[in-house]
């Protein structure tokens, strides 16, 4: 993942906030749902398809199911569906990914610029997002809850985004280590698959469950290095995420962690409210230099952030490559 002779590291760019962007279509919020922005696979699989299309348009090497806070049990619960439906519910978001990406392919034929194929990743959010109660900020159902109730709650839904083909699983926003660890073990049960682990943080050190950030980034990478095409954080502030990358690799020469980060565009969410404080955020994009030189090498946005957004981080991301790739050349 480091540059080699007269190579730029490649660095992949990820889609933004899906139910953000996906309130552009539906002409509505999914904030309070228990089902988030998964309820729209059901009610408006188009505006789901064209949520897809916008980051790709936008720029995205990756995009990501909406299946964030999709489950079996949440959708036989709150859709009245049968299980073996729910089942199919997330098959059927995959689906969806990969019909964006036929269309994005065709369209770029058609323009005359044949692209790498982009990524499918399948959203895994946390157990506490199905809970509903914000805990996946918290993490402190680790504390009652389980190992095996978590795996059982995880196995389906990872079952089936794996049987519909995505290219990488996405575990993120990640609040504890015990999950973590939990999941990177049900990773190797896929030997074949990929996939990145995201946390969720507190603060500049600290997992939102309070373990400390770098131990558990280390630990985890090292459990299934050959598996883990990354580890990050997203769903936080931009301004901590350099802080909390610095300094891991430092005694990791030989096997540096690859990192990936999609943080929030920094506003601060009211529950009375909603967002605010967006015209006191600087732009994501402002950040990525600092990121790619600490080592990120997938980097996109999470709540609040646009397809607009994307287009200028994808922007940053390639005129930084540009740069080191000259830099690496004129050593020659």
């Amino acid at each position: 993942m480091s540059a080699t002779g007269d190579v730029a590291p490649k660095v992949l760019v990820l889609d933004g906030g899906f139910s953000t962007q996906l309130s552009c279509h539906v002409g509505t919020t999914a904030d309070g749902d228990p089902l988030w922005s998964a309820r729209f696979l059901q009610t408006h699989p188009d505006d789901v398809v064209n949520t897809h299309l916008d980051f790709l348009r936008a720029g995205s090497d990756v995009i990501m199911t909406n299946t964030y806070q999709a489950s079996v049990g949440g959708f036989v619960k709150h859709l009245g569906v049968t299980p073996e439906d729910g089942y199919a519910l997330i098959k059927h978001a995959v689906g969806l990914a990969k019909r964006a990406r036929d269309t994005y392919i065709e369209e770029c034929r058609e323009s005359g610029h044949v692209p790498q194929a982009p990524l499918i990743a399948g959203s895994i959010g946390p157990y506490g997002a199905h809970l509903h109660d914000g805990s996946e900020y918290s993490g402190n159902y680790a504390d009652v809850t389980p190992v095996d109730t978590m795996r059982e709650w995880h196995m389906p839904r990872i079952r089936a985004l794996v049987e519909a083909g995505v290219d990488f699983l996405a575990f993120e926003t990640i609040p504890c280590l015990k999950e973590a660890e939990m999941l990177v073990r049900i990773l190797k049960e896929y030997p074949q698959m990929r996939g990145w682990l995201s946390f969720s943080c507190k603060d500049e050190n600290s997992l939102a469950h309070g373990e400390d950030f770098k131990t558990a980034a280390k630990k985890c990478f090292d459990m299934n290095p050959n598996q883990l095409v990354a580890v990050g954080v997203n769903c936080c502030s931009p301004k901590i995420v350099a802080k909390l990358f610095k300094g891991i690799n430092d005694d990791r020469q030989h096997s540096p962690i690859p990192f990936i980060t999609y943080p929030n565009s920094g506003e601060k969410y009211n529950p009375q409210i909603g967002w605010i404080d967006r015209d006191k955020c600087e732009a994501l994009a402002h950040f990525v230099p600092d990121w790619l030189d600490v080592g990120v090498r997938y980097v996109g946005g999470c709540c609040r952030t646009y397809g607009a957004d994307i287009s200028l981080i994808k922007n940053q991301v390639q005129i930084w490559m540009d740069s080191h790739t000259k830099a690496a050349s004129n050593k020659h």
